[in-house]
């Protein structure tokens, strides 16, 4: 048996040191790792603003490219880890991540907070975040601690995130918005000896099993030709709308109606460590219930949090509880549609069909991030984006539900 062989076998079964307990905690020390400070940007608006006389609409649109290119990157970085590996793309990843932060730390025009904050930042989450770390968990876990495994890799981006927004901000009081994003990527490095723990090897088409024998073009007509699959990206479209306006604009928001920095840093916390709860409750439930009626619950009880938020006044009380409630459904959506995209066409290309699935999400981030700063500078208000973050909610909830969750029919095994 060739190395890449042994090496697509479950992790338990490959006798080294990556067990599948290393491999879960290194995974999630990554996810944890690459989705805090992303998480954070929102903390370096007014600052920065004010530093160089910028508008919201300057941030909305670095971070919405951000958020664009994140997406546009990741079935880019999927199809070349699943045919080279894992280990490659989450280096190159990280230190473009790192390079983005130290170029935001050094930006003095806005087309350079485009490029550090949006392209760099972007194209380096592309490689090295929960997503890639999911996908490895796919490939070198057995089928039986896939369920919580995906759960725990997101819940550990939202442990990040409860990590990275209150350390962010007492960084920035502190010791200012500079050495705060100089301190956040150094620490991105620590992603670069992690990422050997999932590491995946170079994919033969000998290695795959027949049923899973598919070239690139193959698996991408099958997944957009199946209803179930364009269904769920189309709901996966929502989540990065509410989530990217959320990150970036809640900060702001709440500031505008008097409540201070340090609070809107612990609402942001919340909604990390609610997410945890979340996340791997999600990971548990979808072994019990069906996996699209869990999405559609999520959609619908985000819509609904959202408008109670806003149809009353805003206080410290009202705000985290809004972000612990947002926390239950924050990263949810992930381990049912990543769980589904697995059971619809395996893992072999598992990473590129979910990469194509996160452009959709990540072009709703794009949308909610630029079009809160758009709205805000020409109506003084994010009311708009909030009712419209409501409409996609519901419709998101009603997409889902007619998802069939079994594997694609493959009654001829396909030449790759």
């Amino acid at each position: 048996m060739s190395i890449a062989a042994s090496e697509l076998r479950p992790a338990s079964a490959v006798g080294n040191w990556r067990t599948p307990l290393v491999i879960i905690v290194c995974g999630c020390a990554i996810a944890l790792l690459s989705f805090g400070p992303r998480s954070s940007l929102g903390f370096f608006v007014q600052p920065m603003g004010r530093e160089f006389s910028w508008g919201r609409d300057v941030f909305g649109l670095a971070l919405a490219v951000q958020n664009l290119l994140w997406g546009l990157g990741q079935p880019i970085a999927g199809a070349i880890a699943d045919r080279f590996g894992v280990l490659r793309v989450m280096c190159v990843g990280a230190l473009l991540y790192a390079g983005g932060l130290l170029m935001m730390r050094y930006a003095a025009t806005p087309l350079s907070l485009d490029i550090g904050a949006g392209v760099l930042i972007g194209f380096g989450l592309s490689g090295c975040s929960f997503n890639l770390v999911l996908s490895a968990f796919s490939k070198l876990l057995p089928p039986e601690k896939r369920g919580i495994a995906l759960g725990a890799g997101t819940a550990a981006g939202s442990f990040g995130q409860f990590l990275f927004a209150p350390f962010g901000v007492a960084l920035i009081d502190n010791f200012g918005w500079q050495a705060a994003l100089t301190v956040f990527a150094g620490l991105m490095l620590l992603i670069i000896p992690l990422s050997l723990a999932l590491a995946t090897p170079p994919t033969a088409a000998a290695d795959v099993p027949a049923a899973d024998q598919q070239s690139f073009k193959t698996a991408l007509a099958e997944a957009f030709g199946h209803r179930s699959y364009v269904l769920l990206v189309l709901g996966f479209f929502t989540c990065g709308f509410q989530l990217a306006f959320i990150t970036v604009h809640l900060p702001a928001f709440l500031s505008d109606r008097g409540v201070s920095a340090q609070t809107g840093g612990w609402v942001i916390a919340a909604i990390g460590l609610f997410n945890i709860i979340g996340s791997l409750s999600v990971g548990w439930l979808q072994n019990v219930f069906p996996k699209r009626h869990i999405l559609s619950a999520i959609y619908f009880t985000r819509a609904l949090s959202i408008i109670a938020f806003i149809s009353f006044p805003i206080t410290t009380f009202s705000a985290i509880a809004f972000g612990a409630i947002s926390g239950l459904t924050w990263l949810s959506t992930v381990p049912p549609t990543s769980a589904l995209v697995a059971l619809m066409f395996g893992t072999r290309w598992f990473a590129t069909l979910y990469g194509f699935a996160f452009v959709s999400h990540q072009v709703g981030g794009f949308l909610g991030v630029w079009l809160g700063g758009i709205v805000f500078e020409q109506f003084g208000s994010y009311t708009p984006i909030w009712w419209l973050s409501v409409l996609f909610g519901v419709l998101s909830a009603l997409i889902n539900l007619p998802i069939v969750e079994a594997p694609v029919a493959r009654p001829v095994a396909q030449p790759a």
